[in-house]
Protein backbone atom coordinates (compact mmCIF):
# COMPACT_ATOMS: atom_id res chain seq x y z
CA UNK A 1 0.00 0.00 0.00
CA UNK A 2 1.30 3.00 -1.12
CA UNK A 3 1.91 5.93 1.73
CA UNK A 4 0.01 9.16 1.48
CA UNK A 5 1.30 12.17 -0.55
CA UNK A 6 2.49 14.99 1.96
CA UNK A 7 1.31 18.68 1.46
CA UNK A 8 4.78 19.56 3.48
CA UNK A 9 6.52 18.21 0.41
CA UNK A 10 5.02 18.74 -2.71
CA UNK A 11 5.61 22.25 -1.28
CA UNK A 12 8.90 21.75 -0.51
CA UNK A 13 9.37 20.71 -3.89
CA UNK A 14 7.81 23.46 -5.43
CA UNK A 15 9.48 25.86 -3.44
CA UNK A 16 12.87 24.36 -4.56
CA UNK A 17 11.68 24.59 -8.65
CA UNK A 18 11.05 27.80 -7.97
CA UNK A 19 14.34 29.00 -6.65
CA UNK A 20 15.91 26.57 -8.92
CA UNK A 21 14.68 28.04 -12.18
CA UNK A 22 14.83 31.17 -10.90
CA UNK A 23 18.24 31.00 -10.34
CA UNK A 24 19.33 28.82 -13.66
CA UNK A 25 15.80 28.46 -15.49
CA UNK A 26 13.46 25.61 -16.64
CA UNK A 27 15.83 23.71 -18.95
CA UNK A 28 19.17 23.95 -17.11
CA UNK A 29 17.84 23.19 -13.44
CA UNK A 30 17.84 19.26 -13.13
CA UNK A 31 14.83 17.27 -11.58
CA UNK A 32 18.23 16.07 -8.98
CA UNK A 33 18.71 19.57 -7.88
CA UNK A 34 15.06 20.34 -7.18
CA UNK A 35 14.88 17.24 -5.16
CA UNK A 36 18.54 18.00 -3.08
CA UNK A 37 17.16 21.65 -2.34
CA UNK A 38 13.83 20.14 -1.78
CA UNK A 39 15.56 18.00 0.81
CA UNK A 40 13.99 14.65 -0.32
CA UNK A 41 15.39 11.48 -1.96
CA UNK A 42 15.75 12.01 -6.13
CA UNK A 43 12.99 9.42 -6.83
CA UNK A 44 10.13 10.98 -4.67
CA UNK A 45 10.21 13.94 -6.77
CA UNK A 46 8.38 11.65 -9.45
CA UNK A 47 6.10 10.54 -6.44
CA UNK A 48 4.39 13.63 -6.42
CA UNK A 49 4.78 14.98 -10.19
CA UNK A 50 5.35 11.98 -13.01
CA UNK A 51 7.63 13.94 -15.06
CA UNK A 52 9.28 17.32 -15.35
CA UNK A 53 6.38 19.21 -17.73
CA UNK A 54 4.25 17.95 -14.85
CA UNK A 55 5.53 19.74 -12.22
CA UNK A 56 6.31 22.85 -14.54
CA UNK A 57 2.44 22.93 -14.86
CA UNK A 58 1.53 22.04 -11.16
CA UNK A 59 3.55 25.08 -10.58
CA UNK A 60 2.49 27.31 -12.82
CA UNK A 61 -0.63 26.82 -11.66
CA UNK A 62 0.43 27.40 -7.87
CA UNK A 63 1.91 30.38 -8.89
CA UNK A 64 -1.16 32.18 -10.96
CA UNK A 65 -3.20 31.02 -7.31
CA UNK A 66 -1.04 32.94 -5.36
CA UNK A 67 -0.84 36.02 -8.21
CA UNK A 68 -4.60 35.86 -8.19
CA UNK A 69 -4.96 35.72 -4.13
CA UNK A 70 -3.02 38.81 -4.49
CA UNK A 71 -4.51 40.73 -7.24
CA UNK A 72 -8.10 39.66 -7.17
CA UNK A 73 -8.73 39.07 -3.09
CA UNK A 74 -10.90 42.10 -1.79
CA UNK A 75 -12.02 42.83 -5.68
CA UNK A 76 -14.08 46.04 -5.31
CA UNK A 77 -16.68 44.48 -7.51
CA UNK A 78 -19.15 47.68 -6.61
CA UNK A 79 -16.40 50.66 -7.26
CA UNK A 80 -15.68 52.63 -10.66
CA UNK A 81 -13.56 51.04 -13.21
CA UNK A 82 -10.67 53.00 -12.79
CA UNK A 83 -10.92 51.91 -8.72
CA UNK A 84 -11.10 47.80 -9.43
CA UNK A 85 -8.49 48.53 -11.95
CA UNK A 86 -6.45 50.31 -9.58
CA UNK A 87 -7.08 47.87 -7.16
CA UNK A 88 -5.63 44.68 -9.57
CA UNK A 89 -2.84 47.07 -10.50
CA UNK A 90 -1.88 47.46 -6.83
CA UNK A 91 -2.19 43.63 -6.37
CA UNK A 92 -0.34 42.87 -8.83
CA UNK A 93 2.99 45.07 -8.66
CA UNK A 94 2.48 44.48 -4.85
CA UNK A 95 2.60 41.09 -5.47
CA UNK A 96 5.47 41.09 -7.94
CA UNK A 97 7.77 43.48 -5.60
CA UNK A 98 7.44 40.98 -2.79
CA UNK A 99 8.23 37.94 -5.17
CA UNK A 100 10.80 38.58 -7.33
CA UNK A 101 11.96 34.76 -7.66
CA UNK A 102 7.99 33.90 -8.37
CA UNK A 103 7.70 36.53 -10.84
CA UNK A 104 10.82 35.16 -13.30
CA UNK A 105 9.71 31.74 -12.64
CA UNK A 106 6.01 32.98 -13.73
CA UNK A 107 7.71 34.99 -17.07
CA UNK A 108 9.59 31.80 -18.18
CA UNK A 109 6.65 29.65 -17.68
CA UNK A 110 4.43 31.76 -19.92
CA UNK A 111 7.14 31.76 -22.50
CA UNK A 112 8.19 27.92 -22.32
CA UNK A 113 5.85 26.28 -24.48
CA UNK A 114 5.57 23.71 -21.83
CA UNK A 115 2.01 24.78 -20.28
CA UNK A 116 -0.63 22.74 -21.65
CA UNK A 117 -3.76 23.96 -22.93
CA UNK A 118 -5.70 22.87 -19.41
CA UNK A 119 -2.89 24.25 -17.56
CA UNK A 120 -3.22 27.76 -19.49
CA UNK A 121 -7.11 27.48 -19.10
CA UNK A 122 -6.56 26.96 -15.07
CA UNK A 123 -4.47 29.95 -14.72
CA UNK A 124 -6.43 32.43 -16.40
CA UNK A 125 -10.02 31.30 -14.46
CA UNK A 126 -9.34 33.70 -11.27
CA UNK A 127 -9.15 36.42 -13.46
CA UNK A 128 -12.33 36.46 -14.75
CA UNK A 129 -13.66 39.15 -13.22
CA UNK A 130 -10.98 41.50 -14.01
CA UNK A 131 -11.50 40.54 -17.69
CA UNK A 132 -15.39 40.90 -17.30
CA UNK A 133 -14.41 44.37 -15.62
CA UNK A 134 -12.21 45.46 -19.01
CA UNK A 135 -14.92 44.12 -21.52
CA UNK A 136 -17.58 45.57 -19.58
CA UNK A 137 -16.47 49.14 -19.87
CA UNK A 138 -15.60 48.84 -23.33
CA UNK A 139 -19.15 48.18 -24.20
CA UNK A 140 -20.02 50.84 -21.58
CA UNK A 141 -17.86 53.53 -23.25
CA UNK A 142 -15.78 53.99 -20.40
CA UNK A 143 -12.46 52.73 -21.56
CA UNK A 144 -11.19 52.88 -25.41
CA UNK A 145 -13.24 50.93 -27.98
CA UNK A 146 -10.60 51.12 -30.61
CA UNK A 147 -8.67 48.80 -28.69
CA UNK A 148 -9.21 45.09 -28.37
CA UNK A 149 -9.54 43.69 -24.70
CA UNK A 150 -6.96 41.52 -24.54
CA UNK A 151 -4.92 44.11 -25.70
CA UNK A 152 -5.59 46.27 -22.63
CA UNK A 153 -5.05 43.51 -20.53
CA UNK A 154 -1.93 42.94 -22.02
CA UNK A 155 -0.83 46.22 -21.51
CA UNK A 156 -1.78 46.47 -17.56
CA UNK A 157 0.66 43.49 -17.46
CA UNK A 158 3.47 44.56 -19.58
CA UNK A 159 2.91 48.03 -17.67
CA UNK A 160 3.16 46.86 -13.79
CA UNK A 161 5.94 44.86 -15.14
CA UNK A 162 7.86 47.97 -15.98
CA UNK A 163 6.82 49.39 -12.87
CA UNK A 164 8.22 46.40 -10.50
CA UNK A 165 11.55 46.40 -12.54
CA UNK A 166 12.16 49.93 -11.61
CA UNK A 167 11.05 49.30 -8.36
CA UNK A 168 13.43 46.64 -7.76
CA UNK A 169 16.00 49.05 -9.22
CA UNK A 170 14.79 52.07 -6.95
CA UNK A 171 12.88 51.08 -3.68
CA UNK A 172 12.65 54.41 -2.35
CA UNK A 173 10.87 55.47 -5.42
CA UNK A 174 8.16 52.51 -4.79
CA UNK A 175 5.20 54.83 -4.63
CA UNK A 176 6.27 57.18 -7.64
CA UNK A 177 6.97 54.42 -9.98
CA UNK A 178 3.40 52.06 -8.50
CA UNK A 179 1.40 55.85 -8.95
CA UNK A 180 3.28 57.00 -12.16
CA UNK A 181 2.90 53.35 -13.98
CA UNK A 182 -0.70 53.05 -12.98
CA UNK A 183 -1.68 56.81 -14.11
CA UNK A 184 0.19 56.79 -17.47
CA UNK A 185 -1.79 52.71 -18.19
CA UNK A 186 -5.03 54.74 -16.81
CA UNK A 187 -4.66 57.66 -19.61
CA UNK A 188 -3.76 55.29 -22.51
CA UNK A 189 -7.55 53.18 -22.02
CA UNK A 190 -9.55 55.69 -20.51
CA UNK A 191 -11.90 56.82 -23.22
CA UNK A 192 -11.19 60.57 -24.76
Amino acid sequence: MARPKSEDKRNAILGAATRAFAERGLTAAPTSEISKRAGIAGGTLFTYFRTKDDLVNALYREIKLELADAMMSGFPRKKSVRTRLRHVWDGYVNWGVANPEQRKVLVQLQVSGMLSQETIAAGSAPFVEMQNTIRGAIEQHILRTDLPDELLSKLLAASAEATMDLIGLKPAMTNQYRNGGFEIYWAGIKRK
